[in-house]
C-alpha cells in the first residue's frame, strides 16, 4: 500500500471526515429549527426528533445494549449525564433559540463550543499542540469577525449560548465513554434516556401549548432531524471524537457557521453579505490548519 493510500485511510483522516459529515448534517437542523418555529413548539420538536431517532437506531443498538446491560448499569451516571446534555437539553435549547434568532447567527454562536471542548480537554491533561491551538484561534477569529458584521443580539442568543455550553461539555465528556461499550448501544441508550427525561416537559408543553398538526411541512423536517441529524450525525460525531479527540473535531466544527449561512440563504432566504466571504475563508484556513495531523 502506497503512503498516500495509508494516509487517506488513517484514523485521523477518517475522524476528520466523520466530524465534517456530522457538521454538515447538523447545519440543516438549525434551518429546521427556524422553519418549524411557527408550527411545532420547541419541546415537542425535540421530543419527536428523539422518538424518530430512537426508532431509527433501535434495529442496530437495542440488541447490543441488551447484551451490554451490565456495563450500562455500572456506568449509569455517565450515561444519564451524557443523555441530559447531548439529547434532552441541547436540542431543546436550539429549538427555543430558533423562535427569535436567525439560523446563521445560531450557527455562529454554536461555534463557541469548540473552545469549551479544547478547555475541557486541556483540563483533562491532554496537550493540544501549537498548530492545533493556532488553527482553533484562527477559525475562532473568523467566526467573531463574521458575527461582527451587523448581527443584532436577540433573546434567543442566550438560549444558543446555553446550547453551545451543553454541546461542548457533551463532546468533552465523550472521552470518558467506556471503550467496550458499542457505538450503537451508546446511541440507543442515550437516545432512550434522553427521550424519557424529556417526557415531563413534553407533557407540560401539550397541556399548555397544545399539539401540532402533522403535515408534510412538519413531518419531513422531523424525519430529517430524527434520522439524519440525530442517528447518523451523532454516530459520526461520537466516532470522530474517539478517533481524533474533541479539540481536533471541534476545529472542523467551525465550518458550521459557513454551512448554516449557505443553507439558510438557499432555503429560508436569510441574507448572508458578501463581506462574510473573507471571514468564511479565515474559518476554512483555521480548520485546515487545526485538523491536520
Amino acid at each position: 500500500m502506497s503512503p498516500t493510500t495509508r494516509a487517506t485511510t488513517s484514523p485521523a483522516f477518517l475522524g476528520v471526515a466523520l466530524a465534517l459529515l456530522a457538521t454538515v448534517v447538523w447545519s440543516g437542523s438549525f434551518v429546521t429549527s427556524r422553519a418549524l418555529g411557527d408550527s411545532v413548539p420547541p419541546v415537542q420538536h425535540a421530543f419527536w426528533r428523539w422518538v424518530v431517532a430512537l426508532v431509527a437506531v433501535a434495529p442496530f443498538g437495542a440488541r447490543q445494549a441488551w447484551r451490554q446491560r451490565a456495563l450500562i448499569r455500572r456506568r449509569l451516571g455517565f450515561l444519564l449525564l451524557a443523555s441530559l446534555l447531548g439529547v434532552t437539553t441541547y436540542n431543546t435549547l436550539v429549538n427555543q433559540a430558533g423562535l427569535t434568532t436567525p439560523a446563521p447567527t445560531m450557527g455562529m454562536i454554536m461555534a463557541a463550543s469548540p473552545v469549551l471542548m479544547a478547555v475541557c480537554e486541556r483540563a483533562g491533561g491532554v496537550r493540544l499542540g501549537v498548530r492545533r491551538v493556532t488553527g482553533l484561534l484562527t477559525a475562532c477569529a473568523g467566526v467573531l469577525l463574521l458575527m461582527g458584521g451587523g448581527t443584532r443580539f436577540a433573546a434567543g442568543d442566550l438560549w444558543m449560548i446555553a446550547a453551545a455550553c451543553c454541546f461542548g461539555t457533551y463532546s468533552a465528556l465523550l472521552r470518558r465513554k467506556p471503550a467496550e461499550l458499542g457505538g450503537a448501544a451508546f446511541l440507543f441508550t442515550t437516545f432512550l434516556f434522553g427521550t424519557v427525561l424529556l417526557l415531563p416537559a413534553q407533557g407540560v408543553s401539550l397541556a399548555v401549548q397544545g399539539g401540532f398538526t402533522p403535515t408534510p411541512g412538519t413531518v419531513w423536517p422531523l424525519l430529517y432531524v430524527g434520522v439524519a441529524s440525530s442517528a447518523l450525525a451523532f454516530f459520526a460525531w461520537n466516532r470522530a471524537i474517539a478517533l481524533i479527540g474533541p479539540t481536533r473535531a471541534g476545529v472542523v466544527y467551525y465550518l458550521q457557521p459557513v454551512c448554516v449561512a449557505l443553507l439558510s440563504w438557499a432555503l429560508l432566504a436569510e441574507p448572508t453579505g458578501w463581506a462574510g466571504a473573507g471571514c468564511m475563508a479565515l474559518i476554512l484556513g483555521g480548520v485546515v490548519l487545526g485538523a491536520r495531523r
